[in-house]
């Protein structure tokens, strides 16, 4: 239509940006404007301001994952509905540039070691696409089938180097069994060695679903169980055998930010962990990431930002359970600076997946 972006901006006739001449008439400015009206009809601008921030905690569902839930009967509304079109359109919203997806739960893991390990394949070569057919736009965790270990470190290989993956994605707990259960030894020792990102989000535990009839999990128990994994992490010692895993938690770090009494209270009474540790409970807990998830509000927020300096918090939204454009709305209620919305919402995921941008 046109041969020149200058032709929109209402700039005096003159050389533009790719270095041609162009001049103006009215004529050419309404027929323009009514051709870009038209094409407005048929596909509607998406964001106006330049989106700037990096989504760590955004999912999607793929067509195996969608077969899952269905047949599970999980009743996974919002991912059972999701598509990438409503992912764009709400990146734009709240200003995310880029999204880095992963699985959210129930994840993949069910019984069966054959069927997880083939849906984890799927799940990660889908979301290798989105990056492919969508440039800039999406970033991915790789899921991987625990609790068997051997796939596991087979999927660790192959999403991050074959896929190009920007971190690992995993569940709080598998089988019972918490992230620091030795079983899971061999995987934190090869994350360990590849310094990987390790993105966790919680899951209906084996424990405690459906503990309260009319209160789904999501509401209690997933903030409890990513309180669990990190005293999982932290007591059996693999915080300080394996530092240098970076590992980020959903939804601010569950009820961790209430908990730092009791968890430095047990800390130092472990001269064994303490040992392992060269910090104390509060600094090793400072060198998690907590994403802002579901916490973007006031109350979660004071607790938040006061223990956890601002370099280790991450813009998430957890989409499409929530919308970015109320995340990004909240962060700013809450009354950060300027400089802090940029460093959460963009300059720390930068730091941490330095390929992202």
């Amino acid at each position: 239509m046109f041969q020149c972006d200058a032709l929109t901006s209402g700039h005096a006739p003159g050389p533009c940006e790719c270095g041609s001449s162009v001049r103006l008439s009215r004529r050419g400015l309404l027929a323009g404007a009514v051709a870009l009206g038209a094409a407005a009809r048929i596909a509607p601008a998406r964001a106006q301001v330049a989106p700037f921030r990096i989504d760590v905690h955004h999912h999607y569902t793929s067509p195996a994952l969608l077969a899952m839930m269905k047949g599970r009967r999980t009743h996974q509304t919002f991912n059972e509905e999701w598509t990438v079109e409503k992912s764009l359109d709400a990146m734009d919203k709240g200003g995310v540039a880029r999204a880095v997806v992963s699985t959210s739960d129930p994840g993949v893991w069910f019984g069966d070691f054959d069927a997880a390990a083939g849906l984890a394949r799927e799940c990660n070569e889908y979301q290798a696409r989105l990056m492919a057919d969508h440039p800039g736009r999406f970033g991915m965790f790789t899921t991987v089938p625990l609790p068997d270990v051997d796939m596991a470190l087979k999927e660790v290989a192959y999403g991050l180097d074959v896929l190009k993956a920007h971190g690992v994605g995993v569940m709080t707990s598998y089988a019972g069994k918490y992230l620091g259960d030795p079983a899971f030894t061999p995987l934190m020792a090869d994350l360990n060695r590849r310094r990987a990102v390790v993105f966790v989000h919680p899951l209906g535990s084996a424990c405690c679903s459906n503990l309260l009839p009319g209160v789904p999990d999501q509401v209690v128990e997933y903030n409890s169980e990513t309180s669990r994994t990190i005293a999982s992490l932290m007591f059996s010692g693999t915080l300080g055998r394996y530092p240098d895993i970076r590992f980020i938690f959903s939804h601010g770090g569950g009820t961790v930010p209430y908990l730092v009494a009791r968890f430095e209270r047990l800390f130092n009474s472990r001269p064994d962990i303490q040992a392992m540790s060269q910090d104390g409970c509060v600094a090793s807990l400072r060198k998690l990431y907590f994403d802002t998830a579901q916490a973007f509000n006031e109350f979660t927020m004071a607790s938040l930002t006061r223990l956890m300096p601002t370099e280790h918090i991450l813009y998430g939204s957890d989409f499409p359970a929530a919308q970015p454009d109320a995340t990004s709305k909240g962060l700013a209620d809450f009354g950060l600076t300027a400089q802090q919305q940029q460093a959460i919402g963009r300059d720390n995921a930068v730091a941490l997946m330095p390929t992202i941008a």
